[in-house]
């Protein structure tokens, strides 16, 4: 059970950095597509803050992993 509630912390953790990285990548891509923004970089600052939150996240289960599984 602790294995997989880690492996499954780590697959959510994993999937909300790159729900956050194609944000920045649409915003960065075709700008347009969000028109309800008009400050751009605190849009992305918002973003790059959301992956950086969900790293430190899958960098922390670390310390609750016997065995560090990779991605």
């Amino acid at each position: 059970m602790r294995e997989q509630l880690l492996s499954t912390a780590r697959a959510y953790f994993s999937s909300q950095i790159e729900k956050h990285r194609m944000n920045v990548e649409i915003m960065l891509s075709n700008p347009i597509a969000i028109h309800d923004h008009t400050d751009w970089m605190a849009a992305m600052e918002a973003e790059i803050g959301q992956i950086a939150e969900y790293e430190d996240k899958l960098s922390a289960l670390d310390y609750f992993s016997d065995v560090i599984i990779s991605n």
